[in-house]
């Protein structure tokens, strides 16, 4: 397993996106790289853009795990409480600029990987996502 940490994140989203691209457990399964990056990007931008409000500026840890056939990613962060997975699917029927913003990134997420889980503990968002790699 692979645990990195960032602190300071403000700005630093495609840093983030890449170290966690190039972690062992991810760059393994390289044939569903392109499936892996699109759910990383969308995971790590929403943090980095909205967890913390008004500026303030945080730190992202995240897991990286290749074990029994599944490639497992965990990102906490200490922002603001929310869990994304409350959050209606968007209208994909309405044309792009009639559509609301919000809600396609956690839907791209979604339609990427096996499992989405949430859970607010000890101050923290831990939002796990689960890819089987067999």
């Amino acid at each position: 397993m692979t645990q990195l940490h960032f602190l300071s994140i403000r700005g630093k989203t495609l840093d983030i996106i890449d170290a966690i691209l190039h972690t062992g457990e991810v760059v393994s399964v390289e044939f569903m790289l392109d499936k892996i990056h699109l759910v990383v990007e969308e995971v790590v931008t929403n943090i980095v853009k909205y967890a913390y409000p008004d500026g303030a500026d945080g730190y992202l840890d995240v897991e990286a795990e290749n074990c029994d056939g599944q490639i497992i990613l965990r990102f906490r962060d200490g922002g603001t409480p929310f869990n994304p997975l409350t959050k209606g699917a968007p209208d994909t029927s309405l044309p792009m600029d009639h559509r609301p913003i919000g809600g396609l990134g956690i839907y791209l997420v979604k339609k990427n990987v096996d499992s989405v889980d949430y859970e607010y503990s000890n101050g923290e968002n831990i939002l796990t996502v689960v890819k089987c790699i067999r």
